[in-house]
């Protein structure tokens, strides 16, 4: 995380100026769970044509509020979902890993570390992996595949539904509220999940970051994956901030 704390003018809903911790201090994500399953935040970044990735990344595409930002989220949930692909090609590790944060997250009554969530239908890992790798990380894997990983340095669980059945998120998140505890969930993509998710009604929020860049054809897929959805998803816009030309919104899903 970048050392000296970024501030971001706020654009709306009144003008002024923050810094990622202050534009975020008031989230209470976990007191607006259901009984259900989790409350759910989508954090995702986007050129201003629509690219979620450039040349299968995302660090082309960011900045030093975005960083800031997107380490700031995860001092408010349970857990962190991501998708597998995601996992590899950004090569997650252990998901706070600032002492001074964990404590941040102590004091807000969570565990000094959020629960990694993998959906992976097909079991798609290898126990190398830095998050897997790490000994402090706790990771549920969501998955369809009977198999399980090697051995691992982190400690592993897995949430399956029942054979020959196919995995279902909705499922999935309710058996995270029930049987882990889990109020608050952060997913940070990639557009495989994040087309899975949105139809399915199952995100709260979207955080959305606009780098001030074209993609063209370096950018491959949007943050849904270029898939259409039945019909659109309504956002009904929270906050507004900028810095260095990059835009960084908050929404509210409408139902």
């Amino acid at each position: 995380m970048d050392a000296l704390p970024v501030v971001l003018r706020r654009l709306l809903p009144e003008p002024g100026r923050v810094t990622a911790a202050e534009a975020l201090e008031d989230l209470a994500f976990a007191g607006l769970a259901s009984d259900h399953r989790p409350y759910l935040v989508l954090n995702m970044v986007a050129t201003a044509d629509g690219a979620a990735t450039v040349a299968r990344r995302t660090a082309p595409m960011s900045n030093p509020a975005d960083r800031q930002l997107f380490h700031e989220l995860r001092m408010h949930v349970d857990a962190v979902l991501v998708g597998a692909g995601t996992v590899r090609i950004e090569r997650y590790r252990r998901l706070v890993r600032d002492p001074r944060d964990r404590e941040r997250r102590a004091a807000r009554g969570l565990a000094p570390d959020p629960l990694a969530i993998v959906a992976s239908r097909r079991l798609s890992l290898t126990p190398d992996l830095p998050l897997l790798a790490d000994p402090h990380s706790r990771v549920v894997v969501l998955t369809a595949s009977a198999a399980e990983l090697g051995e691992c340095a982190a400690q592993v669980s897995y949430l399956r539904p029942a054979p020959g059945a196919e995995l279902d998120l909705a499922v999935m998140l309710a058996r995270l509220r029930t049987e882990h505890g889990v109020r608050s969930v952060l997913c940070e993509g990639g557009p495989n999940l994040n087309t899975t998710l949105l139809p399915a009604g199952l995100v709260d929020e979207l955080f959305l970051s606009i780098a001030p860049a074209l993609a063209g054809s370096a950018g491959a897929r949007s943050i849904v994956d270029r898939t259409p959805l039945v019909e659109p998803v309504n956002l009904e816009l929270v906050w507004l901030l900028e810095s260095q030309s990059q835009l960084f919104a908050r929404y509210a899903l409408r139902r």
